[in-house]
């Protein structure tokens, strides 16, 4: 039997904590190994628990969750933070995905849901619900201004393939790999393959990453 996933929990809110561990405990293949009040508890206790994903509020006291954030990859650039948030959020998001994060999730999300996505966290994948994805990203963009600095040279997106481009454009729009595949007339392993190659060709940590960089290049505009 496989070891049960380590959870740390961010959050200022003691009965948002005992909610989520209440859930959390319950799963045979996960364990709540500490609580964090604050992002800086936060930052102390991935160095003393090493848990394999931490859950990180943004709103905290002392140092919020993008601070904490930007900590942990720093000195942990092998962690798994699944950022949870709300919509009037939008930039804090976007600096915490830069920073590292393996993606978001909204607090009002089902168990079920919540459960998922951090399984596929642990597991290397990134948490970025489309529809979520182009509301947030196309609130926030046009606030960043042009001296706001690129994720990866866009230069080197020009290295891609035109069907790379074309996958990475869509992975910017928030559609999935079975959505990619249906409007390519491909089959989702292929999309998958060629998601490996762009992740690989632009040095990006994960799906987030792409998003982000889809827009950076501009292959991706506000509102579109």
């Amino acid at each position: 039997m496989t070891d049960p996933i380590r959870l740390l929990l961010a959050d200022d809110q003691q009965m948002v904590r005992a909610g989520f561990r209440l859930v959390l405990d319950a799963q045979p293949d996960m364990s709540v190994v500490g609580e964090a009040n604050d992002g800086a508890e936060a930052v102390q206790l991935v160095d003393q628990l090493a848990p394999d994903v931490i859950l990180m509020d943004i709103r905290m006291p002392v140092l919020d969750g993008l601070g904490a954030t930007e900590k942990i990859m720093t000195s942990h650039p092998e962690a798994k933070i699944l950022v949870l948030t709300t919509f009037d959020l939008d930039e804090y998001v976007h600096s915490a995905l830069r920073a590292g994060a393996s993606g978001f999730m909204l607090k009002d999300a089902g168990p079920t849901e919540l459960l998922a996505g951090i399984r596929a966290v642990h597991d290397g994948d990134s948490i970025i619900a489309p529809s979520a994805t182009r509301r947030l990203i196309e609130r926030f963009i046009p606030r960043q201004g042009a001296g706001s600095p690129a994720m990866t040279d866009p230069k080197l997106v020009e290295t891609l393939s035109d069907r790379e481009r074309e996958v990475l454009t869509y992975v910017g729009e928030g559609l999935t790999n079975a959505e990619i595949a249906e409007r390519l007339y491909l089959a989702e392993t292929t999309i998958k393959t060629h998601v490996g190659h762009i992740l690989s060709k632009l040095g990006l940590r994960d799906r987030v990453s792409m998003v982000i960089t889809a827009y950076d290049a501009g292959l991706v505009r506000p509102g579109r």
